[in-house]
């Protein structure tokens, strides 16, 4: 099956139409927002060349699950999944923030920590920690949300004092990301896993603050197998881990990290069918459920048949 890496549908009501790293929005009236979850693939902020089979969906999937998992903390945006790749929802006004939240010492964070820094989006961390070692509560570490190129470390007095997010939607932020969190940790802890860090995203509508965008899926997240853990941590090795830093760890073995002059590394067709597997493997343990892969000769005519039905009947 054919990796889906475009869309240029034409729908009813439609007026805009953004394409991020890998995402295709339309904008619906004003009011919806279509989100087509694309094959496309993004590391260290870059677009890689080829999209992976079956990710779209996938990913789709989880943050639909997460969102109706999480209903019950905060509005979220969603309101329907007219096609596996496909949720249409709300348009909120976005705040110009991601939340993100780390209950460990992985990622960005250990490789900041490695580097001598022990003050992280103006957060300390306890000194003679290790690599994915369990803070003794889990920090917010917030980034600008950059419109191109990478996001920024910001600290939480900075957002304030710039006036990007005022203290008292910053504070019920704050307070939304550590219960979705929460949740999404009891949730992988009966599925044998370990969220260990993950970004949020918020906007407004009507006053009123939504959760927006996908969450706890493997591009937004990073997860352990809690099986041998502990054991790990102790021999110092590293941890087995569902979460997309196995794609950032082979660009990095081959000498990408998305600098300027550095080149992509080959995708072979192993690779490729490597990273969908991976993905898939992915969705049947957060979700305890076996992935059906809905498979098609036309996915591009399927999506747009299926979305604009459903528009149809708003």
């Amino acid at each position: 099956m054919d990796a889906i890496v475009k869309t240029n549908f034409n729908l009813p009501g439609q007026q805009e139409h953004y394409v991020g790293k890998v995402r295709d929005v339309y904008s619906i009236e004003g009011d919806y927002l279509v989100m087509v979850v694309s094959d496309r693939i993004s590391a260290f902020d870059v677009v890689l060349p080829k999209g992976i089979p079956f990710k779209g969906q996938v990913l789709n999937q989880i943050a639909a699950k997460f969102l109706d998992a999480t209903a019950d903390i905060l509005p979220n945006w969603k309101i329907a999944v007219p096609d596996p790749m496909v949720t249409v929802g709300h348009k909120c006004e976005p705040f110009k923030v991601e939340m993100v939240i780390r209950g460990y010492l992985s990622g960005h964070a250990w490789r900041e920590y490695k580097a001598g820094k022990r003050t992280i989006c103006g957060v300390e961390m306890p000194e003679g920690m290790v690599e994915n070692q369990k803070f003794p509560t889990p920090i917010i570490t917030p980034t600008t949300k950059a419109a191109e190129g990478h996001d920024e470390d910001i600290s939480k007095e900075e957002i304030i004092a710039q006036g990007i997010v005022s203290r008292e939607d910053y504070e019920q932020l704050e307070a939304y990301t550590r219960a979705i969190f929460e949740r999404g940790t009891e949730i992988a802890a009966k599925m044998g896993l370990i969220l260990v860090d993950t970004k949020y995203e918020f906007g407004k509508k009507n006053g009123v603050i939504y959760l927006m965008d996908e969450i706890h899926t493997p591009d937004s997240s990073r997860y352990f197998y809690a099986e041998g853990y502990e054991e790990r941590l102790a021999a110092g090795e590293k941890q087995k881990q569902l979460s997309k830093e196995f794609v950032r760890e082979w660009l990095m073995a081959n000498g990408f990290q998305g600098q300027e002059g550095q080149q992509v590394p080959e995708m072979t067709p192993e690779i490729v069918e490597s990273i969908t597997d991976r993905y898939i493997e992915l969705y049947e343990h957060i979700t305890g459920e076996k992935f059906e892969k809905v498979a098609c000769d036309n996915v591009e005519e399927r999506i747009e048949k299926n979305v604009t039905e459903w528009l149809n009947n708003l």
